[in-house]
């Protein structure tokens, strides 16, 4: 059995900078990518395929302070595109971008950021004398926070599952965590019961003001599972 968190660092996003748009989506169950389409191009249908896919991956390259230029090479659209891209979803959603500058600032006054579990990552790069270098520590302090807090979680959910297994006396077994994603082994007659345990476990693992969601399946092999 494989389960996993749907879109999380999105969610983690959503519950560091507060942002209400993020929440609405997230709160209304929509997909994040469609709706985030529609909002940063101003669209009153359902957006194309392409619409969708740079609205993805704005909403992904966000999370790693990607700049006019990176997004304009992953599309391959203009630098002027995008840019008002990027522009568009700082408008739509103002709170993500005000979390990003103080979170830079935060690095810059302190050395490091920290995660929902206080872990800290220490950036001493963010003053450096080569502008280059200082861009770079000023990505990874908007990234550890988000990336840093989804590690956070699966290292707990992945407590929390095996101390559940354990006191419902299962025989399934916790196999394997990768990245935001739990693998078991899981016997027939205890499949149902496992599915509805862990992911409500993995969906309760952390409390954030937006909901945890998670989804799996089953085969005899990982690939089918997915």
């Amino acid at each position: 059995m494989s389960l996993d968190y749907s879109q999380i660092e999105l969610r983690i996003l959503a519950h560091l900078s507060n942002c209400q748009g993020l929440k609405e989506v997230f709160e209304s169950g929509l997909d994040i990518h469609t709706a985030t389409a529609k909002k940063v191009f101003h669209l009153d249908d359902e957006p194309t395929s392409l619409q969708r896919r740079k609205a993805k991956a704005v909403n992904f390259g966000i999370i790693y302070g990607i700049s006019d230029w990176g997004l304009a090479d992953q599309l391959e659209i203009s630098l002027k595109e995008a840019k008002e891209i990027i522009t568009s979803f700082y408008e739509t959603f103002p709170e993500v971008r005000d979390f990003f500058l103080n979170i830079v600032n935060e690095a810059t006054k302190n050395g490091y950021v920290s995660t929902l579990m206080g872990r800290r990552r220490y950036l001493r790069e963010i003053h450096d004398s080569n502008y280059q270098t200082r861009e770079f520590a000023k990505r990874a302090a908007m990234n550890a926070p988000i990336q840093g807090s989804a590690a956070d979680l699966i290292k707990l959910a992945t407590i929390k599952v095996e101390e559940e297994l354990l006191k419902n006396n299962l025989h399934s077994k916790l196999v394997l965590q990768i990245h935001d994603e739990l693998i078991l082994k899981v016997y027939d007659d205890e499949k149902d019961k496992v599915y509805t345990l862990v992911k409500q476990t993995m969906e309760n693992a952390m409390k954030l003001n937006v909901p945890l969601q998670v989804d799996g399946g089953f085969g005899h092999s990982w690939f089918e599972a997915k």
